[in-house]
């Protein structure tokens, strides 16, 4: 129990109905139109439950058009009708401002929804707007908080620890020239060789690491579709049989500012590691990697809502990624390949990440989707 954050349905609601909507109309629904803007599910009800208004959303969650579910109560829409019953005689008797709780919502040939209940008394009596915010989404936009926590201890986490490895690598390997110049036994000189060619290859790592934060950000107009075609090139050289690379791409997406290189750089490190991934497939000949672009509408991420924001995703046909990493794929050094230096999806995060986007993944056995998203202007 408690306040509710941010704009939700019943402050925008109200908002709209304060700057006069309902007055100089006499129908309502200027008031209510407002509520398709919210990308959550709302109906506007009566005391008893009998609903006034269904925004756009619900009607699409609950598979049916507004004018049906118009004058219909609304706790027949949930497997447990009482609990709105509940909270609608709490309304009527002024018992709260806002009430919480989770409840199942029936869907039309679908299985029932969970969702988070917001029951909310407008300023107008007899009304009352109840907003039901799918808990998918809600554990969602936990995941994503999660996500960007662990992004920036992790930037701090990688620089810290590069500089620490950098100082005393110089000094072994600078001794380890000097002792080989004192040194007449061939056998001794390998062994100051091998000394000199690990801290080499330590130096490169610890480079790689880096380089995020050394590189200047390059800003200038970017089609995503170039950006595509380029990495499946690369790939396609590469991994010249076995494996198609599958373009299904939205050509109405628009150009955005941002660094072409580094998105380069993030959508190849993905596709490399989902090709790498795919070896047993491309020996067998059926291996694929889908590049897929699309427009989405109304997206929170990153702890921001957006209009619109480009959603890339990068899917494969593979094994899918290790229950025992699921959750730390984007830690550096976690990597699920024999060899791997488990730095490219965390690289791939941070400059992703520095256009203001994130990247999520859902994998089971047969299907990965890393999935790229980005505001658009």
């Amino acid at each position: 129990m408690g306040g509710l954050k941010k704009p939700d349905a019943s402050s925008l609601f109200n908002l709209v109905a304060r700057r006069g909507g309902a007055r100089k109309e006499p129908a309502v629904s200027p008031r209510f139109q407002a509520l398709d803007l919210l990308a959550t599910l709302v109906a506007v009800v009566d005391h008893q439950g009998k609903v006034l208004y269904a925004n756009a959303v619900l009607e699409d969650a609950l598979g049916m058009s507004r004018r049906s579910i118009t004058g219909a109560n609304l706790q027949d829409c949930f497997t447990e009708p009482v609990l709105l019953d509940n909270a609608l005689q709490g309304a009527r008797d002024n018992e709260f401002a806002a009430l919480r709780y989770d409840a199942h919502l029936r869907r039309l040939n679908h299985d029932s929804l969970p969702v988070h209940v917001v029951v909310a008394q407008n300023e107008n009596a007899g009304e009352v707007v109840v907003e039901m915010l799918p808990q998918e989404q809600q554990t969602r936009q936990e995941r994503e908080a999660r996500l960007l926590d662990q992004a920036q201890a992790n930037k701090e986490l990688i620089r810290n620890l590069a500089h620490e490895i950098k100082n005393p690598l110089g000094g072994i390997r600078g001794a380890a020239q000097l002792l080989q110049m004192e040194l007449q036994a061939k056998e001794l000189i390998e062994y100051t060789q091998v000394i000199i060619h690990e801290a080499d290859r330590l130096q490169s790592l610890v480079d790689r690491l880096l380089a995020p934060h050394r590189r200047p950000h390059v800003v200038g107009d970017v089609n995503i579709h170039e950006v595509c075609e380029r990495v499946r090139s690369l790939i396609l050289a590469e991994f010249p049989r076995g494996l198609k690379v599958v373009r299904d791409y939205d050509t109405s997406i628009p150009e955005f500012r941002g660094d072409r290189e580094q998105l380069i750089q993030a959508v190849l490190n993905i596709t490399h590691n989902a090709a790498q991934a795919l070896a047993e497939r491309i020996e067998a000949g059926d291996a694929r990697i889908t590049l897929r672009t699309r427009v989405g509408r109304q997206l929170t991420f990153g702890k921001q809502r957006y209009r619109l924001a480009l959603e890339l995703h990068v899917i494969d046909n593979g094994p899918g990624v290790p229950d025992s990493i699921k959750d730390r794929i984007f830690f550096p050094l976690v990597s699920g390949r024999d060899g791997g230096s488990g730095l490219g999806l965390t690289l791939a995060q941070t400059f992703v990440q520095q256009h203001h986007g994130l990247i999520e993944c859902e994998s089971v056995p047969g299907e990965t989707d890393f999935k790229i998203l980005i505001p658009l202007p």
